[in-house]
């Protein structure tokens, strides 16, 4: 593979890395300085929502201007943004930081969710670049690699946050922030990028109807995104109840270094991916790798087990870069180069969206009407015997639910004809040639 891919890789971990860190820092702070759960919940919320709504407006950019200049721009711009936070948590009083309601403490917040959410262009920009930098038949390995630099960068942030916030609250994470964002901009600079004039023909426009019409035109590409995104939807049950029904079984620090043990499944998914490949139809393998997935949702909650629960965990994790890089695999040979970023920023924008709404809903009807169920209701006396009974069990049932529903989606996926027409697409016709 390319020195420049190789290159671009380092310099986009270091950025997520350091993206992260502040964000999962400020979400820590948030808690410690004003013991409101409630405070989290919306920081979470929020930066999910902002995610959601900006891949549309980041993959225009992508395609419409150099992608070395986006780039350098997304990292600048966090550099700002956290330049004047760091500003407003220097001359703001200790006492600001403990009132959930202040306007600092929101406006501190605001700061350094923009900041990290500029971040995005680059895990947009990235993939756009693997389509040009690396021949057709290695880029699920290096999909595979950014898949290895996300599990790298999700067990670093996980690590280092928590560090740096106890060492010395915001203050020592924006410090390093600054140092690390310089230096990834100073890097840059001296990476030599191809450049291509193809999209600078065109009206330089988010361009949503034009976006939808290259999906739509595609056999079966817009089915995979809707299926992606309904993955997602059950995916944000995870998000809401996973934390829960973890502490239910262990310690709090248990449960993080446990986490921490978990993350290399990220790492060793995506480093077996960049060995061995995809084969000859990522279509196929990303329906199979779901499978997988639902089917360990399904398993693990069978037992009121940590053993149970850390084994399904990891097989998820070594499972989910083969999903993350079959997709993108996938969107580089079917999708005209020029309309990448746009096409990768709208996939980004629905399959985002869909966790956070299940989140939201999920948390009150686990908690009035799953926990009730399994506790003095009618599931403990009808499945109570074998399944167990309590407030976990509750959570368990809604898993083992999830789970059933993801394997009869993924069944009926497989059946259907947009996975034959794409499949077909993919492994019969030659891929668009970037001007």
């Amino acid at each position: 593979m390319g020195r420049v891919f190789y290159q671009l890789l380092v310099n986009t971990l270091l950025v997520s890395v350091i993206n992260f860190t502040v964000w999962f820092a400020i979400t820590f702070y948030v808690y410690i300085e004003t013991r409101s759960v409630f405070a989290t919940g919306v920081i979470s919320g929020i930066f999910l929502v902002m995610t959601a709504l900006t891949g549309i407006w980041f993959g225009s950019l992508v395609d419409h201007y150099r992608k070395k200049t986006v780039m350098q721009a997304s990292a600048l711009a966090s550099f700002l943004l956290y330049g004047v936070a760091l500003l407003l948590y220097q001359t703001t009083p200790r006492d600001e930081w403990r009132d959930p309601t202040s306007v600092r403490l929101w406006l501190l917040v605001v700061l350094l969710m923009f900041g990290v959410i500029a971040g995005n262009v680059r895990t947009i920009a990235l993939p756009t670049m693997v389509t040009v930098l690396i021949e057709e038949d290695k880029r699920d390995r290096a999909n595979g690699l950014v898949g290895t630099a996300s599990g790298v960068s999700f067990l670093v942030t996980s690590v280092i946050s928590g560090l740096l916030v106890a060492l010395g609250g915001m203050l020592w994470v924006l410090v390093v922030a600054l140092g690390v964002l310089g230096v990834a901009v100073l890097a840059l600079t001296f990476v030599r990028m191809p450049f291509f004039a193809a999209a600078a023909t065109e009206k330089r426009s988010v361009d949503l109807r034009g976006t939808i019409r290259v999906i739509g035109g595609v056999p079966g590409l817009p089915a995979l995104i809707a299926f992606s995104a309904f993955n997602n939807l059950l995916g944000g049950i995870f998000m809401a109840l996973l934390d829960a029904y973890g502490l239910s079984l262990v310690s709090v620090q248990t449960w993080g270094l446990l986490w921490g043990a978990l993350s290399t499944g990220f790492i060793v998914g995506g480093l077996l991916i960049a060995r061995t490949g995809l084969g000859k139809n990522p279509v196929w393998l990303l329906l199979m790798v779901n499978m997988i997935l639902w089917t360990v949702t399904l398993v693990f909650p069978l037992r009121d087990s940590i053993v149970w629960l850390t084994a399904g965990l990891y097989i998820y994790m070594l499972a989910v870069p083969y999903a993350e890089a079959a997709e993108q695999t996938i969107l580089q040979k079917v999708v005209p180069f020029e309309r990448q970023g746009r096409v990768f920023g709208f996939a980004q924008s629905v399959e985002q969206a869909a966790s956070p709404l299940t989140a939201f809903l999920i948390s009150p009807i686990a908690q009035f009407v799953f926990i009730p169920f399994m506790t003095d209701g009618a599931g403990a006396r009808l499945i109570g015997d074998w399944f167990g009974t309590g407030a976990n069990r509750g959570l368990a049932l809604v898993f083992a639910l999830t789970g059933i529903i993801g394997i009869a989606a993924t069944t009926i996926a497989l059946r259907s004809r947009p996975y034959r027409r794409l499949s077909h697409r993919y492994t019969e016709d030659p891929a668009p040639i970037p001007s």
